[in-house]
């Protein structure tokens, strides 16, 4: 009976054959674009508004409004995401002046983000490619042979306060502003700078209208949740302890995109906020795969629904964690570290 109920079983589906499972996903239906687009936007612009009659009411009203949106400013930067894979409209050029648009309300050049975002995917869980599109890692090894002044830096990067409380203004407000890491690419700059004149207008645009107050008290609350919402989910998507690091030579695609990335179990309102990206081992096995579609991708696939799944409670565990070591093949916090010495 046990040989009947095995054999009835499907076989796990090794980690380079999921692209061709996954295939048949990829095409994002254009109706079901626009409608996404239409229900984040729209709520966006009329929080937005909604906001501003406020402010001759209460500034906490105000301000509590302006934190409902930094959901919506999440799922716009979601949207912009899928654009620069080519996952949400099939017309390339389309997508891409969608991202553009976008990075202007998110405070995020198109063009820059896509090629440092395409370079994260293509080196995630890499040792030896580290450096652009990532959290900043370091094995036992290379934080040890550190001086003390280095090892405080470190530290210091990856206290929770830093990465999550001033990291998101710095990354969203300022890091933003140049193309880091693309300095020596002209499309770069342009992109970055065009963003930025358009921030500057709008800014502009508003402050002519309302003054100071719109600006402090929507723009920039609305902006920092949802930056700290997104550097968040960025980092418990590749870091948590089993997660995936390996070196050059023994580095694949697609078996650093199924083990590296989290399945992050969020509640269904948060979900929807953040536009599924917390089932991130499916989007980096299939990055052409549109957000809306993932879900389905789970239901189809009990292997992935079941991969590396991580809650709310659990995710909490991954802030203290902050070195790979390389023989455990665990990320582990300073103090684990310190006894394997």
């Amino acid at each position: 009976m046990s040989d009947i109920s095995d054999a009835s079983r499907p076989r796990p589906v090794a980690p380079r054959d999921w692209v061709k499972v996954l295939s048949g996903y990829r095409d994002p239906d254009t109706a079901r674009s626009v409608f996404e687009l239409a229900v984040t936007v729209g709520p966006f612009v009329l929080v937005w508004g909604l906001a501003w009659w406020s402010l001759s009411v209460s500034h906490w009203l105000t301000l509590a409004l302006s934190l409902v949106n930094a959901g919506f400013l999440l799922r716009l930067f979601a949207i912009q995401h899928d654009c620069g894979h080519g996952a949400f409209f099939r017309n390339r050029t389309f997508s891409d002046w969608l991202g553009r648009v976008l990075g202007v309300v998110t405070l995020t050049p198109y063009d820059v983000w896509r090629r440092s975002h395409s370079i994260h995917h293509s080196a995630a869980g890499n040792l030896d490619q580290r450096g652009i599109g990532d959290v900043t890692t370091l094995t036992v090894a290379e934080y040890n042979a550190l001086s003390p002044f280095g090892r405080l830096i470190y530290r210091l990067y990856r206290n929770p306060v830093v990465l999550f409380g001033l990291g998101p203004g710095y990354l969203f407000l300022l890091q933003n502003r140049i193309p880091l890491g693309l300095m020596g690419h002209l499309r770069y700059w342009v992109s970055a700078m065009a963003t930025n004149a358009a921030i500057l207008a709008a800014l502009a645009v508003i402050g002519f209208f309302g003054g100071w107050m719109p600006i402090l008290l929507i723009f920039l609350p609305s902006t920092l949740l949802a930056a700290t919402a997104g550097v968040w989910l960025f980092y418990v998507q590749h870091q948590f302890e089993t997660t995936h690091w390996t070196s050059e030579e023994d580095w694949q695609l697609h078996e650093a995109a199924l083990h590296g990335s989290s399945h992050y179990v969020l509640p269904a309102v948060l979900q929807w906020i953040s536009a599924n990206i917390g089932i991130h081992h499916v989007h980096h096995l299939y990055s052409r795969i549109p957000f809306y579609r993932l879900p389905e991708v789970l239901r189809d696939h009990a292997q992935l629904a079941e991969s590396n799944r991580m809650t709310i409670r659990q995710s909490l565990a991954s802030a203290r964690l902050h070195l790979w070591d390389e023989e455990g093949r665990r990320l582990l916090s300073f103090a684990q570290a310190r006894r394997l010495a």
